[in-house]
Order: structure tokens, then sequence, then C-alpha cells
């Protein structure tokens, strides 16, 4: 693992059009319901079982509520030989900061219920 990544610096890459891989770690459901845009979901407790989808990226970002549990998924990623060349970090502060910072986006699918719910980034 690399260290932590800003909200920011996050929104930044994203702006920039950067070679990065967001890995959020949260379940399908909370994924589904908002994410950061063109973040992608691995569920934590399948990360080690689908890390080689991982293999080969320049720039891994991960993400989760609060910038604690990502910090684990960071160190994990780092661990793998297929992602000993890339850049691994955690977002700190979490999808709560960077939400409150520059919003998330849920499916169009999403139900009323959850969209009555847009307050919470979760």
């Amino acid at each position: 693992m690399d260290g932590e990544i800003s909200p920011a610096e996050v929104q930044q890459l994203l702006e920039d059009d950067a070679d990065v891989r967001i890995v959020d770690i949260r379940d399908e459901r909370s994924f589904e319901h908002s994410r950061i845009p063109d973040s992608e979901n691995v569920p934590f407790h399948e990360l080690s079982s689908r890390i080689e989808e991982l293999e080969g990226a320049d720039h891994i970002v991960t993400v989760c509520p609060h910038g604690e549990a990502s910090v684990q998924a960071a160190r994990l990623i780092g661990s793998y030989e297929g992602t000993a060349d890339a850049r691994v970090e955690s977002m700190e502060g979490g999808l709560e900061k960077y939400g409150l910072q520059y919003g998330l986006v849920a499916d169009e699918d999403a139900s009323e219920e959850s969209t009555a719910d847009a307050e919470s980034p979760f």
C-alpha cells in the first residue's frame, strides 16, 4: 500500500480521465445505491478470490464508507504479486467525505425508497 489519497485528489484523477481503478469494497446493494462515478464493485469478502481482476493496473484506489476497511483492502491488493508495480492507495475519509464534497451517483433502476433517502451517501 502506498498510503492514502484525499477525496479531492480522487476527484482530480476522475476529471483528468487518469488511468485509475477505483475499487469500492462495499456490498453490491450499497454500491448500487450510491458510488463514485466510474468505480467498480469488488466486495471486501470477495477481494481475495477476485484480486486477479486488478492485475496489470497502474493505479488502484480502494474506497469504503469511512476510509477504514479500504486501508485493509489496499494492503491486501498491494501484497498481491500481480499488482506489485501498481500504486495502491486508500481514499481517506471514505465515501462519506467524498459524497459530502462531490456527490455520488446511483443506478437509474434504484427503487423509490433509495431515492427518498438521497441525503445518505450509503
